[in-house]
């Protein structure tokens, strides 16, 4: 049976609207996340409320009266938060910033988190839980489709790591969900048990697209939004999933996470290098512009402080006409062409400014937020 619910998002804390985001619910306000990123729903509402199927009040009970995060878990221990980091990205560019969780695999700063949790980012910074240490991040690659992404911490050293169990998990099985719960920047924990050890659900994002998700442990722990990327941990303290996903319903709560032998599969690809499948690797060409299709063509929005089009003098306003010498009608068009270079790569450029006077010039492209 595949059940219908909503991803885990990272927390949004601090957005702004833009012309390019949609409006999600979250903690306080409403805030403004890219096309793709998961719905947060409000805390309380739960995941997936209205959508599917009900989940029946086998699954994940919590006690009488049991119904806030600060009930519900407590601070992870030691043992439990050992190379469990924070993460924190700044989505689109200055539009807001979301929170979400990683597992560091390797002492240099190898960090696995979900897909959604970086998505839309251009700027990701993780913390040590343990020692405080900050460190910026650049995403290697990403499966989308199973929702892994692949960070590398710049400068770092002598990092703890995740312990990981491979082994098959069974039903009734101990369980810890440990995360960066609705993002408060300490890490949190939930005991909780294994319900379904081969799960498939349906998530839905904010542009309404439903994404299958496969093979993943269902748990009763109280996992939130903010746990997305953080540790699933058997009853020794060792990493056996990946939370990505909960559904919430008054006093129900499940989880969702993926093996973590899935997990490793996925990123032994992408350390690898290996971009067949549903890998992307590292990060797209950016032209630096805001745009929106119009009768007369594709018109510049908004220009992004110190990218390649504002450089070359796009202004808002502008029709961009020819990119590398291709006829740009629509934003199909602009993507096609960007897909095919690198950040760091010249291309010429040809616009009509709102006036009606046509120019060109060149723009060196930059770097994408994740896609």
């Amino acid at each position: 049976m595949t059940r219908r619910l909503r991803n885990l998002a990272a927390v949004a804390v601090l957005v702004a609207p833009t012309v390019t985001l949609s409006v999600a619910p979250a903690i306080a306000a409403e805030p403004h996340l890219p096309p793709g990123m998961y719905q947060v729903p409000t805390y309380g509402g739960g995941y997936g409320g209205g959508e599917g199927e009900s989940y029946g009040d086998a699954y994940g009970q919590l006690a009488e009266g049991v119904t806030t995060l600060e009930q519900a878990t407590t601070e992870a221990t030691e043992m439990e938060s050992a190379g469990v980091v924070l993460i924190t990205t700044t989505v689109g560019y200055d539009a807001g910033e979301a929170a979400g969780t990683g597992l560091v695999l390797s002492a240099d700063g190898v960090v696995v988190t979900n897909h959604h949790v970086v998505e839309g980012a251009t700027e990701i910074t993780v913390t040590d839980a343990g020692t405080g240490e900050t460190y910026t991040a650049e995403v290697l690659g990403y499966d989308a489709e199973s929702d892994v992404a692949v960070l590398q911490l710049a400068e770092a050293e002598g990092l703890s790591t995740v312990d990981l169990d491979d082994e098959q998990v069974a039903l009734g099985d101990e369980v810890t969900a440990v995360g960066n719960a609705e993002g408060g920047g300490v890490l949190l924990s939930s005991a909780g048990s294994v319900t379904d050890a081969s799960a498939d659900i349906t998530v839905s994002s904010t542009t309404g697209e439903a994404q299958e998700l496969t093979d993943l442990i269902e748990v009763d722990a109280y996992v939130v939004s903010g746990d997305s990327g953080g540790a699933l941990l058997d009853s020794e303290a060792e990493v056996i999933g990946m939370n990505v996903a909960a559904s919430t319903g008054g006093i129900e709560v499940v989880g969702y996470a993926i093996a973590i032998d899935t997990v490793e599969t996925i990123v032994e690809q992408i350390l690898a290098g290996d971009d067949s499948g549903a890998i992307e690797l590292g990060y797209g060409a950016a032209l630096g512009v805001e745009v929106y299709e119009s009768q007369s063509g594709l018109i510049v929005a908004g220009v992004v402080a110190d990218g390649g089009a504002g450089g070359a003098g796009l202004s808002a306003g502008s029709r961009i006409d020819w990119v590398a010498g291709v006829r740009i009608d629509d934003l199909a068009d602009l993507a096609a062409v960007l897909a095919e270079r690198e950040p760091g790569d010249t291309v010429h450029l040809t616009w009509t400014d709102s006036s009606g006077t046509q120019h060109t010039g060149t723009a060196v492209l930059g770097q994408a937020p994740v896609g």
